[in-house]
């Protein structure tokens, strides 16, 4: 059987109401009982569920209707100000002609932008010209700045939140951190290797039925890496760190079987404060092989340790693994680099352990929970945009 007391209970708890003004009348801000303060209590009701405009034509017929003194006291029945009600009488007046009946403003009405379409257009074209066109030394577009070349080149003084608005709802543009590039960076070479080079490494793979497998190194240190949180104005959070310098280096791969369906992540983490060398490097590719009991193409940096002696001798010692560099200053290749970026900056940011101990039990639980993520790890070759197909 439905009760219907339930069913209005659950009702009211899922259908939010907007507030009813509350009368202050001379007379229902008396204690006692009065006979019309339960009628001003239903047009303040009423008033609630209506629209703006009409909120503002019954104010008006009850001011008309209360006669002399009606506008001040409709005033205070209603919360509405006097200069509305003068405006609904004047509607009244005009037999509501030219007043929509489905909205509430007429077709055109409302605030206008402060910057038409054409200025919009114009400012777009200007800011993409960059800040140092307009005689800043570097390259950080803020709503002060931006401002200043509306005012300086539009012509049109706007304050700040005015200009947040137009950057953020018109422009679609949002606050973003740059990524950092190598001045020695050859954007052609980079772009030959993507569609010359990675398609031979691929085919030659495929030839071999060998798994690629993308190679990169990272540090996680006891000073977090720090991003914005919310916290009550003026009160910023702090963060204590036990040693700023102290750190555990990682190496991480992440595989691809030749038919791409399998894709996995075979990680190493070395000493306290230690750095990898050629050594480790070497170690680090035994233990992957032995993993993946497969041929292996391994694509990563061209750095020092990835050339070292014990690396070479591994190499040539071991056929079954064949090594390819990426071109130089172009980290945003290697699928590996997706993994600290996830953990750092998605899983681990503002987290500051207290010793390397616990660093290490924690960075070792993300990469294992990132195994199991065999989404994620495809998500971060196909940030790459590599043809892995």
């Amino acid at each position: 059987m439905i009760k219907h007391a339930d069913s209005k209970s659950a009702s009211d708890e899922t259908i939010s109401y907007p507030p009813v003004n509350e009368c202050r009348c001379p007379r229902c801000s008396r204690p006692e009982d009065y006979p019309d303060k339960q009628l001003h209590h239903q047009l303040n009701l009423l008033l609630s569920r209506l629209s703006e405009q009409q909120r503002r034509w019954v104010a008006a017929y009850e001011a008309n209707r209360l006669g002399w003194g009606g506008m001040k006291l409709a005033s205070l029945i209603t919360g509405l100000s006097r200069t509305t009600i003068m405006h609904g009488q004047r509607e009244l007046d005009k037999e509501l002609k030219g007043r929509p009946s489905r909205r509430a403003r007429v077709p055109g009405g409302g605030r206008h932008p402060k910057l038409t379409e054409a200025e919009l257009k114009r400012l777009e074209d200007l800011l993409s010209e960059g800040p140092a066109a307009y005689g800043w030394q570097n390259t950080l577009w803020t709503a002060k700045r931006v401002a200043h070349v509306i005012r300086e080149q539009l012509g049109k003084d706007l304050c700040i939140d005015s200009v947040r608005k137009v950057l953020n709802e018109r422009l679609g543009w949002t606050l973003q951190k740059p990524a950092l590039q190598s001045r020695d960076r050859d954007e052609d070479e980079i772009t030959r290797w993507k569609t010359e080079e990675f398609a031979r490494i691929r085919t030659e793979a495929r030839h071999r039925h060998a798994y690629l497998a993308f190679i990169d190194e990272s540090g996680f240190m006891l000073a977090p890496t720090l991003r914005r949180t919310y916290a009550p104005s003026g009160h910023a959070p702090v963060v204590k760190v036990t040693d700023p310098h102290g750190r555990i280096s990682i190496i991480g791969a992440i595989t691809l079987s030749p038919e791409c369906q399998q894709v996995n992540l075979t990680f190493q983490l070395s000493a306290d404060n230690a750095n990898f060398n050629g050594q480790s490097i070497a170690v680090f590719l035994r233990l992957l092989y032995e993993r993946v009991r497969n041929p292996i193409t391994v694509i990563w940096d061209s750095v020092r340790i990835h050339t070292a002696q014990p690396v070479a001798d591994y190499l040539s010692a071991n056929r079954q693994i064949v090594s390819e560099p990426f071109p130089a200053n172009a980290s945003e290749l290697n699928p590996a680099d997706g993994i600290w970026s996830y953990i750092k900056y998605g899983r681990l940011p503002n987290y500051t352990p207290v010793d390397l101990s616990e660093l290490r039990n924690t960075v070792t639980t993300e990469l294992e929970r990132l195994q199991k993520e065999p989404h994620l790890l495809r998500a971060f070759i196909r940030r790459t945009k590599l043809n892995v197909e």
